[in-house]
């Protein structure tokens, strides 16, 4: 969901970039290279079918949906501040911009309804599937953006405000201070001490945020330098082209060449290994019923209710949250365990328990770095 560290070899296949070009520099969409679809119809395939079709078919374009005229929101924020360059929005598999490219890259799974659906499926949840959600993304985005268009990271200031960035070595997990005031809260799981381009990326996209008092809500905070230095850094920077400019081609861009198959399994796998096993002590005490109904059938009879609640809490992706519930309902079938049929405190145990083995998690193991 955010800054990757690879090349421009490397990254997401576009079928057609948001420039500043050809029909204004706020909103023009231009299109190269659309690959014809497999099917005009796609979007009633089952999702079966659906799964078998290689994204780069299915002429996938930014213009004419939602997220236009958030894409524009995004530019009139940046115009508020003075500031000039409005980074170009382009199809990619993930949130992204990539090492050296001041450029925004949306996950194709926006773009349609039918792959929205498609992906709440496969992964539970969509990311930036809400306009607020959507915002905070490419607010952020837009930071990694001016980060390279302006090459900002060479400034000394800004290496003594956020750290020494780096493109060699960059780690892929990290773990977070979830009371440190050193750092702003912006996107979840702390994200902003994950690295130093991260840090930044979070304290420009709370600067930019309208309305947002950023000098009142981070009073007293450490954080709160940075927060200066970024809005003196935009001023010194309003009305000005950006300084760095590559070239961008469409063909150096390919990696939506796969099925959807192939995508969400590469996908869900990254996903699913996120907690340790080691509950056995716990769901005996937790299912300690002699008889009743099996435990395993009372987790799959309530998984949703469960998955909700404990996501809602925690603030815990639902699909991580779903593969602990699996291997816990998995677990309490190997060990026979059952619980009473009419205990109403039952529900209140389990949502607690699993809320605990979560947090336990979040406040003391590693997170991936994949935004």
């Amino acid at each position: 969901m955010r800054d990757r560290s690879r090349t421009s070899q490397e990254t997401a296949s576009v079928e057609h970039p948001m420039s500043t070009s050809a029909r204004g520099r706020d909103s023009a969409f231009l299109g190269d290279n659309v690959r014809e679809m497999e099917a005009t119809d796609w979007a009633s395939l089952s999702d079966q079918e659906l799964l078998e079709r290689r994204i780069s078919t299915l002429g996938l374009r930014l213009e004419g949906t939602p997220l236009e005229p958030l894409i524009r929101q995004v530019y009139d924020e940046l115009s508020a501040k003075g500031l000039a360059f409005h980074p170009p929005c382009h199809i990619g598999d993930e949130w992204f911009v990539p090492v050296g490219l001041p450029a925004i890259f949306v996950p194709f799974f926006l773009v349609h309804d039918r792959l929205r659906g498609l992906e709440r499926t496969m992964m539970l949840e969509v990311e930036g599937g809400t306009p607020e959600w959507f915002m905070k993304l490419m607010r952020h985005e837009a930071g990694h953006a001016y980060m390279y268009a302006y090459q900002l990271t060479r400034r000394k200031k800004w290496k003594q405000c956020f750290g020494q960035t780096s493109r060699e070595e960059t780690p892929d997990t990290y773990r977070p201070r979830p009371f440190s005031r050193s750092y702003v809260v912006h996107l979840e799981d702390w994200y902003a001490q994950s690295h130093p381009d991260e840090d930044f990326a979070e304290t420009f996209a709370v600067w930019l945020t309208p309305e947002f008092d950023w000098r009142k809500n981070y009073a007293g905070w450490p954080a709160l330098r940075k927060m200066e230095y970024i809005d003196e850094l935009m001023r010194s920077l309003a009305g000005m082209p950006p300084v760095h400019t590559p070239e961008y081609r469409v063909a150096d861009y390919d990696c939506l060449n796969v099925k959807l198959k192939t995508y969400y399994g590469r996908k869900r796998k990254l996903n699913e290994d996120a907690y340790p096993d080691f509950y056995d002590a716990d769901l005996r005490q937790l299912f300690s019923a002699p008889v009743g109904i099996k435990a395993s059938a009372y987790l799959r009879r309530r998984r949703r209710r469960l998955l909700n609640a404990v996501s809602q809490w925690t603030n815990e992706k639902k699909f991580p949250v779903n593969q602990l519930l699996a291997r816990l309902t998995q677990r309490c079938d190997e060990l026979g365990l059952h619980v009473l049929n009419d205990d109403p405190q039952q529900d209140f145990r389990v949502t607690a328990f699993i809320t605990t083995l979560v947090m336990n998690y979040l406040f003391t193991g590693k997170f991936k770095r994949t935004k």
